[in-house]
């Protein structure tokens, strides 16, 4: 599930691009999807700054990463799919839902709310990684989630205060590292009962290929969740 293009104002490209590549590593068939709403607001990635007087779609913007090949998210359904996925980017934030302005009161857009509970109440896996996780903090009271460490540490963990959001939205938080110290890969956490998946990605300052491994955890284990 997408939230547009481009980590400030929709999508992180990269993690979804991981997703998608260790998606396809493990033989999974992908069907990508983003709600047909507006964007929050638009912004110069350039500048890190709004775009004044622009809008864009969150459905078109996310359709350049699916290469066109993209749906509403009114039309996923639990019967067409054995898990889901959120990749994180501001859009989880904005677009997704209010978190960004709102934080632990915030309001989730109404089919992504939807998506979490189907999936959840027909016990099929849920994968969200770097901010995504709040969602499943809003609206799957008790869900156990990571977004990493809790304190920023000298800016390695800069978005570290989201640990304490998702306690206040009523979420378990689990710290994991960055990186082990022997093995170079992320920690992804899995939250059985919940059948909830969940990894830090880019809410810790580091290299690109932990990135993309610690997504490689966090999808192998949604494929297991599933049992194919």
């Amino acid at each position: 599930v997408l939230s547009g293009c481009g980590v400030y104002d929709g999508t992180e490209i990269h993690e979804a691009s991981a997703i998608l590549v260790h998606l396809s590593r493990g033989g999974a068939e992908v069907q990508m999807y983003a709600p047909d709403v507006p964007q929050m607001h638009v912004i110069d990635h350039s500048k890190g700054q709004p775009a004044e007087a622009e809008s864009r779609n969150v459905l078109v913007e996310s359709a350049r990463i699916a290469r066109g090949k993209i749906a509403s998210l009114a039309k996923l359904t639990t019967a067409d799919h054995d898990a889901v996925i959120f990749p994180g980017g501001f859009g989880a934030a904005k677009n997704l839902s209010t978190f960004a302005v709102d934080g632990k009161d915030c309001k989730v857009n109404r089919e992504v709310e939807r998506v979490l509970k189907d999936f959840h109440k027909a016990g099929k896996p849920i994968g969200l990684c770097c901010i995504s996780p709040v969602l499943a903090a809003k609206v799957l009271s008790g869900a156990e989630v990571t977004v990493g460490h809790e304190e920023e540490e000298g800016g390695k963990w800069p978005y570290a205060g989201t640990a304490g959001a998702i306690k206040e939205l009523g979420g378990k938080h689990c710290v994991k590292e960055a990186v082990f110290s022997l093995t170079p890969f992320y920690e992804a956490h899995v939250d059985t009962k919940n059948k909830v998946v969940t990894t830090p990605a880019f809410m810790c300052e580091t290299e690109l290929h932990n990135i993309f491994d610690g997504i490689g955890a966090m999808v192998k284990n949604v494929l297991k969740l599933t049992g194919k």
